[in-house]
Parts: structure tokens; sequence; C-alpha cells
């Protein structure tokens, strides 16, 4: 019996570069971003990563908007007329109502096309760290695991995904409600870096504080040196927000203590930077579990 055919899909907020989408084949939900009454959705109206971070830094204020149902369904659906099955990587539903989006398309969907399977999992992950999970799972659907097998390892290991973050701009997070005013007005005045992980809830929780963007960096170089599991992926992602050479010295800084090889660096796209403002460096990797140690 021939093995079914199908898709693996996910959304714009994994932040990989639209080369290595097209590159690799990999279809995606867009998320969509609103800057000056001026709606960019990805497909039809973009902006550069470049642009975006400077248009904030001559005071826009971007907002986001989820994937809605009606959207994601027709997206989907695209596959299905074609015979395909579908496994969808969906963003954080802690972070977003884009994941509920596609499990509302997807049981829509599931009763007008009864012949095909549609497997919509909710990453509780973001940016590349999303984006780590997918590219985990494409390496194995190359090497021909099927959609259930896939599924499953997917569900088995996403929380395993550890997410370190440190922002710079802290009256960004403040707004997200991520720390307060008081706390924001006071770590920038005194140089203070929270430093950021991802929960199994998929929220973003602060968990430290570092005095300068060099010791967090430091910080984070060591804590992945203590807790990466090769055993799963060696590969580690980098994404910042318009501060390439901060991302570069966490590399540099990793290779040193870990000696890790295998690294990608991209930007923190719209969607999310509109969440993070600049400067923020990401790094994601595989560990034992989600709480920093």
């Amino acid at each position: 019996m021939a093995e079914r055919a199908y898709v693996l899909t996910t959304d714009n907020t994994t932040d990989f570069p639209e080369s290595y989408l097209e590159e690799h084949g990999i279809e995606f939900i867009s998320l969509s971003y609103v800057i000056d009454d001026v709606i960019y959705d990805g497909v039809k109206r973009k902006m550069g990563n470049k642009e975006f971070y400077d248009r904030i830094r001559e005071g826009a204020m971007p907002v986001t908007q989820q994937a809605n149902p009606e959207a994601t369904k027709a997206f989907f659906e695209r596959f299905l007329k074609e015979g395909k099955d579908i496994l969808h990587i969906a963003f954080s539903s802690g972070l977003s109502g884009t994941y509920q989006s596609a499990h509302l398309a997807q049981m829509e969907l599931a009763s007008q096309y009864p012949e095909r399977k549609i497997v919509v999992i909710d990453s509780l992950c973001a940016s590349m760290g999303e984006g780590l999970l997918v590219y985990e799972a494409l390496r194995r659907k190359n090497e021909g695991m099927d959609l259930e097998s896939l599924a499953q390892w997917v569900e088995n290991h996403k929380l395993h995904l550890f997410h370190d973050v440190v922002a710079d701009d802290l009256f960004h997070l403040q707004r997200g409600g991520r720390v307060s005013k008081t706390a924001a007005i006071m770590g920038t005045a005194l140089g203070i870096k929270p430093l950021i992980y991802v929960n199994d809830e998929g929220k973003l929780i602060p968990y430290g504080k570092v005095r300068g963007k060099k010791a967090a960096l430091s910080a984070m170089a060591d804590r992945l040196a203590r807790t990466i599991d090769t055993s799963i992926s060696s590969t580690v992602f980098i994404s910042h927000s318009d501060c390439l050479e901060d991302a570069q010295a966490l590399e540099e800084m990793i290779r040193q203590k870990a000696g890790i090889r295998d690294f990608k660096i991209s930007y923190i796209g719209s969607v999310i930077g509109t969440h993070t403002g600049i400067g923020t460096v990401a790094l994601f990797y595989f560990a034992p579990d989600r709480t920093p140690k």
C-alpha cells in the first residue's frame, strides 16, 4: 500500500528567511501587522525587516493581527483539493489565537473532506523556536517519516524546545504586559536586561535580570553549555531584532563554551518584533525541559 502524501505547514512566526521557506517548499499561514493604518500581510503587502525596525526607531507602534479561521480554512483547503493530508505546526496558543483559528478550520474541513487527514499541533513555541521545531520535523519528513509518526514526534519533543531571550527595549515589553512601567523605567536607566523564557504553556515568562547585554549573552551561552540535549539535535537557532552583532557575539560564545558548530541566525520577524522592540536576542535549542537552569 502506497504511503499517503502529506504537506508540512506552519506560520510566518517561525521567522525563517523567505529564501529558506521557498527553497524548502514550506507553506505557511501569514499573521499580519498594522503600521500607520496600513495592513502588511506578508504576501500581497510586505515590508523588509530592516525597514520595519527603522520605522519603530522613528516612533511607529505596530499592532498584530492573528490569522482568522476563514483564511486558515482557505489555506488548508488548497492541499486537501490536491489529495494531500496536512500536518500543521502552529504558533503558540499562549501568545496568539492563531492556533485556535487553525483548530476551528481543521474541525470544519474534517466533515467536508472525510477521506483526508488534518493534524494541527500547538507548538507552544515562538519565533525561531517554532522554526527549529519545524526544521527538525521537516528533516524527519524528508527521511520518510509518515504523518502520524511525525505528529507524535513533534508532540513528544516540543516541550524540550528551550527559548532563552534577552531584551533591550523594556518599554515594548511593558506595553505587552511583560514588565511593569516602573521596572521598564528603572531597568532602562540602570542597564538591566531581563532574561525571559517560554514556559510549558507557551507564554513568555521573565526569570532573571542581568546588568549589561554582554553579561546577559554570556549567561545564555553558559546555560546552553549546561543543558543542551544533542541527542535530539545539535542545531542552535538565534534570532535578533536588528542587532546582528549581538547575535553573532552569542554564536561565538556558544562555539567556545559548548563546541556547537551548527547555527542559523535570522531576524525576528515583524509579527514577533512588534512585541519585542529593537535589540532583542533570542536563543533556541533542545534541552531536557523548559525550566531555566
